[in-house]
């Protein structure tokens, strides 16, 4: 098995969840005791979270990429950053580094695209569904994206940063998330995209309106598929 470098803690609660996926995944396929070889740099999110002028992108991207090196100077063969928004600087963070950065759009395109889906709604914090650099790469993939909504991009990222990245799951919010997929299903959109990775706190994604492609759960897929050289 290789190893896989995550940078985490943004937030420490969908780190905890990429650390149970990869290993739930890797004890299933090769049995016995086995988990994966896995570093992780968990850095304070209140450094980075609420980055919104280009000089705290900057810093940000510092920050990351500091964290990349170690990882690759402690054996990673591969990194993952454990955050959908943190992404924007992730052109910064491969050009720093010599082992690759698996993107968590790629991870989320190629399945949908293996699924036959060619369009969806992107829900996540407000940066990631109102800005490019998400919504490209996964238009990249021949994914197109409805429109965001910016009444529905600020309760869900108010949401995201008031209650999920502090561990809490109100059924106030699951039932707000609740009505937000079923207008989507309404509206005749096909699918639906979790792009943050706590989302999946509140949204049962096997049990709901529309298909749900959840970032988290796919994007620890990859790493996985790294992990057995597949």
């Amino acid at each position: 098995m290789r190893k896989i470098g995550l940078i985490g803690g943004m937030s420490w609660t969908s780190t905890v969840r990429y650390y149970q996926i990869i290993n739930g995944a890797i004890a299933h396929r090769l049995g016995g005791l086995h988990s994966a070889p896995m570093l992780i740099e968990s850095l304070d999110f209140s450094e980075v979270a609420r980055a919104q002028t280009d000089e705290e992108w900057e810093r940000t991207a510092a920050i990351l990429i500091d964290a990349a090196l170690r990882l690759e100077q402690a054996g990673a063969t591969a990194i993952v950053i454990c955050a959908n928004s943190m992404h924007k600087v992730y052109d910064k963070v491969v050009a720093a580094v010599s082992v690759p950065v698996l993107h968590i759009a790629d991870a989320v395109g190629e399945k949908m695209k293996a699924d036959g889906v060619k369009s969806a709604a992107l829900i996540g914090t407000r940066n990631v569904m109102t800005e490019r650099f998400y919504r490209q790469r996964l238009v990249s993939h021949g994914i197109s994206l409805t429109p965001p909504d910016l009444d529905r991009a600020n309760e869900i990222d108010r949401i995201i940063y008031e209650e999920l990245a502090h561990g809490k799951a109100t059924r106030n919010s699951e039932r707000t998330l609740k009505t937000i997929l079923t207008n989507i299903s309404k509206a005749h959109v096909p699918a639906v995209v979790l792009a943050c990775t706590e989302l999946e706190m509140i949204v049962d994604v096997r049990a709901n309106v529309l298909p749900i492609y959840d970032g988290t759960t796919l994007h620890a897929m990859a790493a996985v598929r790294h992990i057995l050289n597949e």
